[in-house]
C-alpha cells in the first residue's frame, strides 16, 4: 500500500481530541485545523470541538477516511484498531505505553490486528509528521513550544520525537527548509526502509537526514538506504554507540541496537554517509539543501570536483582555523598556482598574503573577494570565504557581488561570517542567494566537505 495516504491525505480522523490544548488530543486537533482536508474529531463527550463536528466513534464518520491518528490510552489501542477495519488506509499510533516500557505483548498484539485489517502503522509511541507541502501536521506538540522550520527540501526522519524536534529547531535555525518531517517510534509497521523508499522518489525531497537508535531488518535496511543514496544527498546519525547508550536505545523504543562497529562498517562499505554529531549533521544539512545538485552538475559542468580548497579570508587567524579543519576533514589545502598567485601580485597590495589561505588583512575591500574567486575558479573545487565585518571594507555589497561572480563560477562557495553589527543583513542576503554562511570556520568547512563528499 502506497505512503500517499500517510503524507498526502484528503481525510483524517483523530481518536482522542480534546477540547483543550491542556491535553495532547487538543494541541493535535488544533494543528489539524490548518490541514486542506476533511478533519473528524473523536470523542463521545463533545458534539463539537474547535468548531467541528465531533462524533463518537470512528464508525459514525459518514465516510472513510485515508488516515486515522490515535491518542488514547496503550490499552485502548486494540480495540480502537479493530474498529478501523474497511474504515481507514493509515494509521498514526502517537500513544506510548508499548514495547518501550516493557509491553510488549501488547505491541505485537497491535501490530498482528494491524496485519489482520490491512492498514499500515506509525507507531506507537511516535510523533507523527509534518508535510508543510499539505498543510499537515499531526504532532502533538504546540507552535508556541516548537516554531515549525519553513516549506523547503529536506527530509527528516527519526526514531526518536524529541530529536525529532531538536533537529527541526536546529533546521529553523540554520535558515534551511523542510519537505518532510517524520518520527517513527517504535515501528512496528512503517519503519526507516519504508520511508527511505518513500522519500527517494517525492520531488518536494532533495535531502534526507535521518536519526536512528536501532533498525529492526537490516538487510531490508541497507538496501533502501543505498538506494537513496544513490539518487539523493542523505545522511544518518546513529545514536547507542556505546554499552549504555544501546541500553538507553532499548529503553527508549523497545527495540535493540546493534554492535555499532559492526554498523558503522557496513555503511562505509555501501558508501552511505554518516555524521559523527549532532552538529555535524546540521552543518552538512545546510550546505547540502543550499547546494542538492551539485553532484549532477559535476556530469555536466563543473570540471574536477574533488577536494581542492580555496580558503579567502580577511583575518589570518581564522584562515589557519579553516586550513587546519580541511586537514582533519581529508581536503586538500593546496598552492595556487604560481602564474595565479603571480597575478594576484600584482593586482593586490603588497602587504596581502597571496598563498593559501589567500589573506586580503584588514585592509579588505568587498571586490578583494570577487577578484580573487574569479581568477582562481577553475583551480579549486570548493570555496570557504571568511569576511570579518569588524572593517570597514567590508559591507552589504559583498553580497550582491558575489551574486553575480556566481553565475560563471559553478562551484560550491561557503562562507564564515560572526553573526554582529552589519553581518546580520550580509548573512540574511546570502542565505537568501542560496549561500550557507556558518558561525565559525571549522563548521563552514565541515559543510562544504558535505557537498564535495
Amino acid at each position: 500500500m502506497s505512503l500517499d495516504y500517510l503524507f498526502n491525505p484528503k481525510s483524517i480522523a483523530l481518536i482522542g481530541a480534546a477540547h483543550s490544548e491542556e491535553k495532547l488530543g487538543g494541541v493535535i486537533l488544533k494543528n489539524l485545523l490548518k490541514f486542506r482536508g476533511r478533519v473528524y474529531p473523536v470523542n463521545p463527550n463533545y458534539p463539537e470541538l474547535m468548531g467541528l463536528k465531533t462524533y463518537s466513534s470512528a464508525q459514525d464518520i459518514p465516510e472513510s477516511v485515508d488516515l486515522t491518528i490515535i491518542m488514547r490510552p496503550a490499552s485502548e489501542v486494540p480495540e480502537i484498531l479493530k474498529g478501523l477495519q474497511d474504515k481507514t488506509m493509515c494509521v498514526i499510533i502517537a500513544s506510548s505505553g508499548f514495547a518501550e516500557i516493557g509491553q510488549s505483548e501488547l505491541q505485537d498484539e497491535v501490530k498482528k490486528i494491524g496485519k489482520e485489517i490491512g492498514v499500515r502503522i506509525l507507531g506507537p509511541n511516535c510523533m507523527g509528521l509534518y508535510n508543510p507541502y499539505q498543510r499537515l501536521d499531526t504532532f502533538f506538540l504546540p507552535y508556541e513550544r516548537l516554531k515549525r522550520p519553513r516549506k523547503g527540501n529536506v527530509a527528516v526522519v527519526s526514531q526518536s520525537g524529541a530529536i525529532l524536534s531538536c533537529l527541526l529547531g536546529a533546521v529553523r535555525e540554520a535558515n534551511t527548509g523542510i519537505s518532510k518531517a517524520i518520527g517513527y517510534g517504535n515501528a512496528i509497521d512503517i519503519d526507516e526502509s519504508d520511508l527511505y523508499e518513500y522519500l527517494a522518489e517525492n520531488e518536494e525531497t532533495q535531502v534526507v537526514i535521518s536519526y536512528i537508535e536501532s533498525v529492526g531488518d537490516g538487510r531490508k535496511f541497507i538496501e533502501r538506504a543505498k538506494m537513496l543514496s544513490e539518487k539523493k544527498p542523505f545522511i544518518i546519525l546513529k545514536a547507542g554507540k556505546g554499552l549504555s547508550g544501546q541500553a538507553a536505545a532499548f529503553s527508549h523504543t523497545g527495540r535493540l541496537a546493534g554492535k555499532y562497529e559492526v554498523f558503522h562498517s557496513i555503511l562505509r562499505q555501501f558508501g552511505i554517509n554518516e555524521a559523527g554529531d549532532f552538529d555535524e549533521l546540521i552543518d552538512a544539512t545546510k550546505a547540502l539543501s543550499y547546494y542538492p545538485s551539485i553532484p549532477p552538475l559535476a556530469k555536466v559542468g563543473i570540471r574536477g570536483v574533488g577536494n581542492r580548497v580555496c580558503i579567502i579570508t580577511n583575518g589570518g587567524g581564522s584562515g589557519v582555523l579553516a586550513a587546519d579543519e580541511c586537514m582533519r576533514q581529508g581536503l586538500e589545502v593546496t598552492k595556487l598556482p604560481d602564474d595565479k598567485a603571480e597575478k594576484l601580485r600584482h593586482v593586490f597590495p603588497y602587504f596581502y598574503g597571496i598563498n593559501n589561505p589567500i589573506d586580503l588583512t584588514a585592509q579588505v575591500k568587498d571586490e578583494d573577494y570577487i577578484i580573487a574567486l574569479n581568477e582562481l575558479r577553475d583551480d579549486y573545487d570548493g570555496f570557504v570565504i571568511i569576511a570579518l565585518p569588524n572593517v570597514m571594507g567590508i559591507t552589504e555589497g559583498l553580497a550582491g557581488m558575489i551574486k553575480r561572480a556566481m553565475t560563471d563560477i559553478n562551484k560550491p562557495v561557503v562562507f564564515h561570517i560572526p553573526a554582529n553589527g552589519v553581518a546580520r543583513r550580509l548573512i540574511s542576503l546570502l542565505e537568501k542567494m542560496k549561500i550557507p554562511v556558518y558561525p565559525s570556520p571549522e563548521r563552514a568547512v565541515k559543510g562544504l566537505k558535505a557537498i564535495l563528499k
